[in-house]
């Protein structure tokens, strides 16, 4: 259920008091730069600037805007767990030229704020989605397309479930949280007893924490253990400016990842999953669900969405070829795929005054 950016058990099953993070090499301007070189190939004009929210915390936010797609509905995109506005970097582009396009670190993750989460797995939630409500009322933004890959796509749906009339369209990404935790029974699966040991001892640990605790080792580290991003954006980039992206966003204060694990059950799966709570989700809200043929996130929690939505609008789109960074692994067809869902919303936006004025 669960895929980090840096994948490994080690980092898993480790720990690092917060005092410790002058061990590893960076700053809140190494990540700024780090991100700066993936968004340096960004050939559209955009801003970026910190939209304030309650409580002093700033959401980190990149605006794509021309005159000429204004009047369309704005896509928003939340990223997944480990991630940032920089992973975006082959979709700004092309969904820019067609629509405004909205691009958030997500409160305790990228140059966001990182501020306390609650131990409570569903006042953590709370807290993201608030955020999210509170960064849409400061933009200004009426309704909008909403975005999200793994996590993101988790609380893009928290979201529509309190904010229902701000939502015009949901496009899932690989979303993570959606299925209930499987039990396994010792007879079809059997669970080692030093897995479970282990799994004991260190469940109490932050997952990316591995990352800070080896120190000078981490950019090493990253670029040894995922060489597969480099791949991902290799029309982009040639050297390390992936990996040392990755680096940075993940060795900072471990506020959404503390807040992640909170939410996170023993398995992996969330401990509370979106498919027992989908009849809150206003059966108005149409849902798109992408996931990647290669990727190890079970898509059967999709078809199980459409069979419990059997009156609203549930697509289930494979991508051949792409694993869990769908957007990544196939830009061209991603990209198309979140356009044709764009422009069937503002065609379904503009049918009643049309029919209205014939």
């Amino acid at each position: 259920c669960v895929c980090v950016c840096v994948c490994v058990c080690v980092c898993r099953w480790c720990w690092v008091p917060s005092w410790l993070p002058p061990w590893c090499p960076t700053s809140q301007k190494q990540l700024q730069a780090a991100e700066e070189r993936m968004l340096h190939c960004i050939r559209a004009a955009f801003t970026r600037q910190f939209v304030p929210i309650s409580d002093g915390n700033r959401l980190w936010t990149l605006t794509f805007c021309s005159d000429a797609v204004e009047d369309k509905t704005p896509v928003v995109l939340l990223h997944g767990f480990g991630c940032g506005v920089g992973f975006w970097a082959q979709n700004l582009d092309a969904l820019s030229q067609h629509r405004p396009v909205f691009a958030l670190d997500m409160l305790g993750f990228g140059q966001s704020t990182r501020p306390l989460f609650s131990t409570d797995p569903r006042e953590a939630e709370d807290q993201f989605v608030e955020s999210i409500e509170q960064w849409r009322a400061e933009v200004g933004l009426e309704s909008v397309i909403l975005l999200g890959h793994n996590l993101g796509g988790f609380l893009a749906v928290c979201y529509s479930m309190k904010h229902p009339h701000r939502v015009k369209h949901l496009i899932l990404v690989e979303p993570w949280g959606l299925p209930e935790a499987q039990e396994m029974t010792e007879a079809d699966r059997p669970i080692p007893a030093w897995i479970k040991a282990l799994g004991a001892m260190f469940s109490p640990f932050n997952p990316l924490a591995g990352l800070r605790l080896v120190g000078p080792l981490g950019p090493a580290l990253v670029q040894t253990l995922r060489p597969d991003f480099k791949r991902k954006f290799s029309s982009l980039f040639t050297d390390n400016t992936v990996s040392d992206y990755i680096y940075h966003l993940n060795v900072q204060s471990p506020s959404g990842e503390t807040a992640f694990k909170t939410m996170t059950g023993s398995c992996g799966c969330a401990k509370r999953p979106l498919l027992p709570r989908m009849d809150q989700l206003h059966p108005a809200i149409p849902i798109t669900i992408i996931y990647g043929s290669r990727s190890s996130i079970d898509s059967n929690s999709g078809s199980a969405v459409r069979q419990m939505r059997p009156a609203s609008h549930v697509e289930v789109i494979t991508t051949r070829g792409a694993g869990h960074y769908v957007y990544a692994d196939q830009p061209e067809d991603f990209n198309h795929r979140v356009l044709l869902v764009c422009e069937e919303v503002d065609r379904s936006r503009n049918e009643p005054q049309e029919k209205k004025g014939s």
